[in-house]
């Protein structure tokens, strides 16, 4: 086999002359009269190769150290590879840097909890808030303990309640009997404060109804017809919500809604003090409600889950004749005044004000 010869390296690089390290060059094999010698060393053998390269001092920090037996120039290398290790494993200094340390979720819990408060005060303002009924007045439609979800976002942008729609109102005045009773004991107390606060339980100090809207402002609402029917501007009401059995009103009535005001119902009209009972007790506005005490549409039941259903319009409102009785109204007020108004502006009449025949 051949042998390779490494040559000596200054501390720089290259050997004492400036030039650079020859290259590692194999030697050729023995030939019989070296094998005869019987004492030709491996730097006996690099003679030839010395001479034909130029004599080579070895410098004295290149020298290969008897006891370790390292190559000469096998110092810088090794150094070399430990700084290779040092950064393979991110202990290198300031050259690499760990990944930061997670947060724990415990640090991270406060906040996230106070997120979700905040989300949930708007939600309650702005979006829906949720109601428990506590008397049998809309049953069969709403039952006792039932929970409904309000919408409160669509009267911010100038809705207004609509024939047919369940609404939730604050109390106009003595229409409810004794405010809501709290609990006993004082846990559920705290959590039932704790919870309506942020909408997702009824305040116990809140003083609010909830019916269904028959009349709007400008409205005729009459009880009954020769069927028993209650009629909106002479448009009979087939009434599919009333709770079985029920009659649509007990007791004969008429009013002529306000402008900006309501009338209100219960499904379960004989067990409901809803606008009758109180036009019967002769209050202003013939027990009407102001539109502005709405406090939006219930549109859903969300609670208990057997009994989750929408709270949509039923079609008996969506009669034509219901919307077309006021519009008539204003078309007889306007015709007059426009024809008037033609009259005024008529040139051959000369000028309305003064008398004076036209120019």
């Amino acid at each position: 086999m051949g042998e390779v010869v490494v040559g000596a390296r200054s501390a720089g690089g290259d050997d004492e002359q400036g030039r650079r390290p020859e290259q590692p060059q194999e030697l050729p094999e023995p030939g019989p009269a070296a094998a005869s010698g019987g004492g030709a060393s491996a730097a006996g053998s690099a003679g030839p190769q010395e001479g034909a390269g130029g004599p080579s001092v070895p410098h004295p920090g290149n020298a290969p150290d008897a006891d370790s037996g390292t190559a000469p120039g096998a110092g810088p290398a090794a150094g070399g590879a430990g700084d290779d290790a040092d950064e393979a494993d991110g202990s290198g200094g300031d050259r690499t840097q760990r990944p930061a340390k997670k947060g724990s979720f415990w640090k991270e819990l406060p906040l996230l909890l106070g997120i979700a408060l905040v989300l949930a005060l708007i939600i309650k303002t702005f979006l829906v808030q949720a109601f428990s009924i506590p008397s049998e007045s809309m049953e069969d439609t709403i039952k006792v303990g039932d929970r409904v979800l309000v919408d409160k976002l669509t009267p911010w942008f100038g809705s207004e309640p609509e024939r047919g729609e369940v609404v939730v109102f604050h109390d106009p005045g003595g229409w409810l009997e004794g405010a809501p009773e709290e609990s006993s004991n004082g846990f559920v107390r705290g959590m039932q404060k704790a919870l309506s606060f942020v909408g997702l339980m009824p305040s116990a100090d809140e003083k609010d109804l909830i019916k269904r809207v028959i009349g709007v402002g400008g409205d005729t609402v009459v009880c009954c017809d020769q069927q028993g029917r209650i009629t909106v501007n002479n448009v009979p009401l087939d009434e599919p919500y009333l709770k079985p059995g029920v009659a649509p009103s007990d007791e004969p009535f008429m009013v002529k809604v306000p402008p900006g005001r309501l009338w209100v119902m219960g499904d379960n009209r004989s067990n409901s003090r809803d606008s009758r009972a109180h036009q019967k007790l002769g209050e202003p506005f013939d027990g009407t409600v102001d539109q502005d005490q709405v406090i939006g549409r219930a549109f859903t039941v969300i609670w208990p889950l057997d009994r989750i259903h929408w709270l949509g319009v039923p079609d008996t409102f969506d009669q034509k004749g219901l919307s077309m009785a006021p519009m008539a109204l204003g078309m007889a007020g306007a015709v007059p005044l426009v024809l008037w108004r033609r009259r005024l502006l008529d040139p051959r009449r000369g000028d309305a004000t003064t008398g004076a025949p036209p120019v």
